[in-house]
């Protein structure tokens, strides 16, 4: 499923467009995207959905049981202090799930800026459990966060990561962000080396014009 699928996603008959802050905002947001479910290329068949509250255990028993290798280019520990904070912020927040067997195996999110001056900016951070790497799910959440960032009216996504992360970066690069700039030795890895870190962007909305 491409972005330009998914980016029509409706709510109550209207657009998904939620850009302000109230009491409503969780359950408006929750609407945005039923769950949907999809094979892997495994034949693995998974649910994805938007994050709730009471998803805290579950969250924090993924990163719990990701392996070293899985978490090798990430920036651990994420621990119940960093869960609660997302979940804390679901405002800012875009979290999505993909769910097997009543474990979550992926976390995607989008973290948006608050400031005036970075109105419709954003980060993306992926994760995704080592039983399913290489399979398309990290594709699929990755397309499918974006068109839900894209219907609320967000115009960019930015993200960093480490060059040598190769997977990572053509992830991105298949899904339309492109490299900025490269931040050089910028991450100390588990191999006690310095690597560069890959500045990426995706314009959402086209280019601003004046």
């Amino acid at each position: 499923m491409r972005i330009e699928h998914i980016i029509n996603l409706k709510i109550d008959g209207g657009s998904c467009g939620i850009r302000t802050a109230s009491s409503k905002f969780i359950r408006r947001m929750m609407k945005c995207m039923e769950s949907r479910k999809f094979k892997l290329r495994n034949d693995r068949e998974v649910t994805l959905r938007l994050l709730k509250i009471d998803d805290r255990d579950r969250l924090l028993d993924l990163f719990s049981t990701m392996s070293e290798k899985a978490l090798e280019w990430g920036m651990p520990p994420y621990s119940e202090e960093t869960i609660d904070r997302w979940l804390s912020n679901f405002e800012r927040l875009i979290p999505l799930v993909t769910i097997y067997e009543n474990r979550i195996v992926g976390f995607a999110a989008i973290f948006k800026h608050m400031h005036s001056r970075e109105r419709g900016v954003a980060d993306l951070g992926i994760y995704l459990h080592q039983d399913f790497h290489k399979i398309g799910l990290g594709t699929i959440m990755s397309e499918t966060i974006l068109g839900i960032a894209k219907n609320q009216g967000l115009h960019r996504i930015g993200l960093h990561v480490v060059e040598d992360n190769v997977v990572a970066v053509n992830l991105y690069k298949k899904v339309g962000f492109v490299i900025e700039g490269t931040m050089r030795d910028a991450y100390f890895g588990q191999d006690e080396k310095y690597h560069n870190m890959l500045v990426m962007g995706l314009l959402l909305q086209g280019k601003t014009t004046r």
